[in-house]
């Protein structure tokens, strides 16, 4: 019976695998490889607004009319939830306006072990939108709100903060003195079967550009309200900007209490698409 739910399992992953994250990610592969030959000059293109790999999100917005993608891959050890965790991520941000943004969140597939087992799960998809209220600049900060709301689940183990069905966000960033600050406050809603409870997390990220690399560390809580614990953890990134769109990037993560993922690893990149999708006012 167990080899036969097995065989149901991993069948289920090739089938995801093939009809669902091969036709995605080659698809993705072909639009940004096409815009590589865009006839577009440099000084024509906008500059990425990368929100990766922090786990605080920038109250900036992306250039209004232009697609970004912030693509990634994640590894995770020595979780309440799993021994090991493998993951590729992807959020796609459009800004509509001077004020407004949408945003798309993806997990295409989760890899996890743990007590003998290894899953290959499909993970949550979600979306949102990103409101700037007060646009700043220098040491005048940008506070702005966004609003996430998921609309599938998935099925692969999470990690320590656990996954939200509503969020809620306010979001600060300005500069001073040389650094780059970004800091949020969550409010989220967490359900387990008839349960539902509210998670706070606190999140700040100070980031400063040495050469061409920014250097970003970064200190994040997020409350545990269905196992009543916290999860902690300090967080440390490089990016390098290979072209003005274009921005790669790789860190890692500790945690620090009991109910936190001990260590993560994590690399990727934010591309911004070098067409604008209608003409500016």
């Amino acid at each position: 019976m167990a080899k036969a739910a097995r065989r149901l399992h991993l069948s289920y992953g090739e089938v995801y695998l093939n009809r669902v994250l091969c036709p995605l990610l080659a698809a993705a592969s072909l639009f940004c490889g096409a815009s590589l030959f865009a006839q577009k000059s440099a000084d024509e293109t906008p500059a990425c607004n990368p929100a990766r790999p922090t786990v605080s999100t920038p109250a900036t917005l992306t250039p209004p009319g232009y697609l970004q993608f912030e693509n990634g891959g994640f590894y995770g050890s020595e979780s309440p939830e799993f021994a090991t965790q493998s993951s590729v991520n992807q959020v796609t941000k459009l800004t509509l306006n001077s004020r407004i943004q949408a945003l798309a969140l993806f997990e295409p597939f989760a890899r996890s072990t743990g007590g003998g087992h290894s899953d290959f799960e499909p993970g949550g998809i979600s979306a949102g939108v990103q409101a700037v209220l007060f646009p700043g600049e220098g040491v005048r900060p940008t506070v702005s709100a966004s609003y996430i709301r998921q609309l599938y689940g998935g099925s692969a183990a999470d990690v320590d903060i656990g996954s939200a069905v509503n969020s809620a966000i306010l979001l600060v960033s300005l500069d001073g003195a040389g650094f780059h600050f970004d800091i949020n406050g969550i409010v989220s809603e967490q359900t387990a079967a008839a349960v539902r409870r509210a998670q706070f997390g606190q999140t700040l990220s100070i980031s400063h550009g040495v050469g061409r690399v920014t250097i970003a560390g970064e200190l994040w809580h997020f409350s545990q309200p269905l196992s009543r614990g916290n999860a902690v953890g300090n967080l440390w990134a490089g990016s390098y900007p290979v072209r003005k769109n274009l921005v790669v990037d790789a860190g890692f993560d500790h945690g620090f209490t009991a109910t936190s993922t001990r260590w993560e690893g994590f690399a990727g990149l934010t591309y911004l698409l070098p067409h604008r999708l209608w003409r500016a006012r």
